[in-house]
């Protein structure tokens, strides 16, 4: 249904396709699909899931978030109850709906898009830029200030990728801990 709405936006006025599209979304929210897989051939990317990330962003209406004194005016969702996922959230950290975030990953204060992977015991540091789709591993830090870039688009790019027990610094290359 994701590749017949690709093809067709217009099948996107029909319930049951809007419906797969939110579906796909909530299960990359669970950590249970993925925009991209490891596989014994190396990393595989689900270009269907993407394609449904993107068709997600069409569907979504505008409105606005008013949590004093802030407000804010989007169409994603932002993701909740961090607790009962066992997640540390300390204030200023966000994550959209659609983001992953396993057990004992720690958000300082950053901001994790719709789409990424955040593996158990990864400590996202401070003033951290995600875009879409990135896939991080366990057991991963990220320091203050080190951006992670992520693709939806063009379809055929892979998203960022940082493996298990990595440490990745502001101005240095990734390294295997």
């Amino acid at each position: 249904m994701i590749q017949e709405a690709w093809n067709d936006r217009g099948l996107l006025k029909e319930a049951r396709y809007t419906e797969a599209v939110k579906a796909v979304i909530e299960e990359v929210d669970k950590g249970r699909l993925r925009t991209a897989s490891p596989s014994d051939k190396g990393w595989q990317v689900n270009e269907w899931v993407k394609q449904a990330i993107l068709m997600y962003f069409g569907i979504q209406q505008m409105k606005t978030w008013d949590l004093a004194p802030f407000e804010f005016y989007d169409k994603m969702e932002l993701k909740k109850n961090y607790a009962s996922l066992g997640v540390r959230a300390v204030p200023h950290a966000v994550a959209r709906y659609g983001a992953y975030l396993a057990k004992n990953v720690v958000l300082m204060p950053s901001y994790v898009n719709i789409g990424a992977y955040v593996d158990e015991g990864t400590m996202v540091d401070t003033g951290l830029p995600w875009a879409v789709c990135a896939q991080i591993g366990k057991g991963v830090h990220l320091s203050g200030g080190v951006g992670i870039g992520g693709v939806l688009e063009p379809l055929q790019a892979s998203p960022v990728i940082v493996e298990d027990g990595c440490l990745s610094a502001a101005a240095a290359s990734w390294w295997k801990a």
